[in-house]
């Protein structure tokens, strides 16, 4: 058969779609039916259409395949190297080890791991160039033939912890010092987006901000003759579920934007983690179904790596149980429903495309208006990026206690049987810690708190 199928079909364009539309609505209006008016700005419409694309789809290309990561506060080394090669065992890929201080042996933490298949993450507590030159030598050092140097990233955002703790490690210029010198030796860097969408930035303010930092970084970073440099995100990923593919998608693209007006390569890592800013202590089983959907939305949104967050990690020190659905989860994404057999799934998605597009416009326009006023620092310090986000928040908040943003459990179909007040091993709502601090933290809340406190207070 050489007949193509649709050939005897005239093409519909979206003109003649809407036109259609508007006379089955039978005199209703289009845009106050059918328009969906968000957060970030961007009207959403009922239908997409080829015609609508001027130019061709971006080219935005992430990794072949995901990760399953799975973190471990590194408190008792013996004990976290035995917890590591267990959860490798059980099917975990990569590692994030937390770790608050430099006096541990690196050697006992990462004795018997694979450092060719396993990728390991170090989140510092600490900010020691020092301590990170010593690590990073190691692992070069252990790994087959001084290999592959993309298996280890380091966590050095300094403005990252500037903006979540209020004060520098030490002060702007050792800070900057040390910060110089980790990536002279690493060649890399990494920028904490999760900070923003936990304490309740809209998509484009995430973006935004992270492109703000990457630029602060980059301005003393210019001269470097390493190539290609490497730049993790780590950002926390909503129950949105299309606009956070886009919102991943986006900021790649912007990544890949940026630097090359530095005239650099460079690789944009992603490690994505669901959203705590959702996460509820009433019905809390439902979390396992909101960060199901949030990791849908890393993996088709093609982030490098995946560190589910367990259902009860707001109110549970960490546990076994827990953490193995969490990291079940994500083994049933990628074995079960084989969601690592394609790659760049949702590209040609004309929803998916155009929600990219228009994450990346405006969060590029207000990265322009932030370096036009000072650039994030100097908005850090003047409180503007802290205003920016509580107004956000707490418009988002306004719509959750309307009952326009719906937590399952929480603020409907709620079960008045439900008793947490004896199962509380954390304190699950934002802690006041009366400090001196050079500028106002940036603080992160979930939506559920004062419903939560109120039900706590209430209960027998």
């Amino acid at each position: 058969m050489t007949k193509k199928l649709f050939t005897d079909f005239d093409k519909v364009s979206s003109k003649e779609w809407k036109q259609k539309i508007q006379v089955d609505l039978k005199g209703a209006d289009y845009n106050d039916t059918l328009i969906w008016k968000t957060n970030e700005g961007i009207d959403v419409k009922p239908f997409y259409h080829a015609d609508e694309f001027k130019t061709p789809f971006n080219s935005i290309t992430g990794p072949k395949d995901w990760s399953i990561c799975q973190s471990i506060f590194v408190y008792d080394v013996p004990l976290s190297n035995k917890k590591a090669l267990d959860i490798l065992e059980r099917g975990a890929e990569s590692i994030l080890f937390i770790i608050p201080n430099q006096d541990f042996s690196i050697n006992d933490l990462l004795q018997n791991i694979d450092l060719e298949t396993t990728i390991l993450y170090f989140e510092l507590q600490f900010l020691d160039s020092e301590f990170v030159k010593k690590l990073n030598d190691y692992l070069l050092e252990r790994s087959p033939k001084g290999a592959n140097k993309g298996n280890f990233h380091m966590h050095t955002d300094i403005i990252g912890n500037l903006a979540k703790t209020g004060n520098w490690f030490t002060n702007l210029k050792e800070d900057h010092q040390h910060f110089e010198a980790i990536v002279k030796n690493t060649n890399s860097f990494s920028i904490d987006v999760s900070l923003y969408q936990n304490a309740g930035a809209t998509m484009v303010q995430q973006l935004a901000y992270a492109m703000a930092q990457t630029n602060e970084y980059l301005n003393h970073l210019e001269n470097t003759e390493k190539q290609p440099l490497q730049i993790t995100y780590h950002i926390a990923v909503g129950t949105n579920y299309f606009f956070e593919i886009a919102k991943l998608r986006a900021l790649r693209l912007l990544c890949n934007t940026l630097v090359k007006e530095y005239n650099l390569e460079a690789i944009c890592h992603i490690v994505a983690t669901p959203t705590k800013r959702n996460k509820t202590i009433y019905d809390y089983n439902t979390n396992m179904l909101r960060t199901t959907t949030e990791c849908m939305s890393a993996i088709l949104g093609e982030a490098d790596t995946i560190c589910n967050l367990a259902y009860d990690a707001i109110y549970h020190k960490d546990n076994e149980f827990g953490e193995r659905i969490a990291r079940n989860q994500l083994l049933v994404l990628k074995r079960e429903s084989y969601f690592d057999v394609v790659e760049n799934a949702s590209k040609g998605s004309y929803y998916i495309e155009s929600l990219t597009n228009q994450l990346a416009e405006k969060a590029l326009e207000l990265f322009k208006d932030i370096e036009a006023k000072g650039g994030f620092l100097n908005q850090l310090k003047e409180g503007t990026i802290q205003r920016k986000i509580k107004e956000s928040a707490a418009k988002e908040q306004e719509q959750f206690d309307a009952g326009e943003i719906v937590l399952l459990g929480t603020n409907k179909h709620p079960n008045k049987n439900d008793r947490m007040k004896d199962e509380l091993e954390l304190f699950p709502f934002v802690k006041t810690n009366i400090r001196k601090t050079l500028i106002q933290p940036i603080i992160e809340k979930r939506l559920a708190e004062k419903i939560e406190q109120e039900r706590l207070k209430t209960e027998n």
